[in-house]
């Protein structure tokens, strides 16, 4: 069993991409894996209704010609993996907490990944605003979480100290960007990798934990790994 924990945020396009080239690594290794995702907000101190895309990507880097290149480096790594990316309906830069709180009660649920793909496709794929608690709501259901659960969630702070806490524990795990993946509690990669090295590193993290199985049940004068 491999497990994977991923730190990301739903309006980051590399965690999109990084999280179909995990599922094209885990396809390679034939294996069962469980992925957890975890949060890692960009914009902590965003307002809560968020900012105008625009103005917000021409602080960020300088330029909307700028902001424009980038969207199309990214516009061209999403097409590679099969993904639509459509930067022109995407108005609003959104505060993701909610969001997060959202994943963490999918994960409560057992509908965890559904929820997030849910998201990603939402904001990248048909520009909704995740600042909007109705649309919140409305992806949320759309992934599988039921829609009284749901409101119920947005209407109070329910999850809000747990997302706290596991974003500490991304800090303390030194998480300073994201996508980031910890396989098996042994094995970290940083980045939108490519399907080979997360193959490569499952592989590694199997091995080492099998390796440290065989310690205690190798009969005496037995050669270890």
């Amino acid at each position: 069993m491999i497990t994977i924990d991923v730190y990301s945020d739903v309006i980051c396009p590399w965690c999109y991409i990084g999280k179909r080239r995990l599922e094209k690594g885990i396809a390679l290794t034939g294996r069962t894996a469980t992925v957890r995702w975890h949060p890692f907000e960009l914009n902590p101190s965003m307002p809560p209704e968020g900012a105008e895309r625009r103005a917000y990507r021409i602080k960020k880097f300088g330029s909307w010609e700028r902001s424009l290149e980038l969207d199309a480096q990214v516009g061209r790594a999403f097409s590679g993996e099969g993904l639509a990316f459509h930067a022109e309906k995407m108005a609003r830069t959104p505060n993701t907490f909610d969001a997060h709180r959202l994943i963490w009660l999918a994960d409560e649920k057992g509908v965890q990944d559904a929820v997030v793909e849910a998201l990603f496709k939402a904001y990248f794929t048909e520009g909704r605003d995740l600042s909007d608690r109705a649309v919140l709501a409305a992806v949320a259901v759309e992934g599988g979480i039921g829609r009284a659960d749901v409101d119920e969630l947005l209407a109070g702070d329910r999850g809000a100290a747990e997302v706290r806490e596991r974003e500490m524990t991304g800090q303390r795990l030194g998480v300073s960007g994201v996508p980031f993946f910890v396989i098996n509690d042994a094995i970290a990669l940083s980045g939108a990798q490519a399907p080979e090295p997360f193959r490569a590193a499952f592989e590694q993290a199997t091995a080492a934990g099998e390796c440290k199985a065989c310690k205690f049940d190798r009969a005496p004068g037995q050669r270890g790994c």
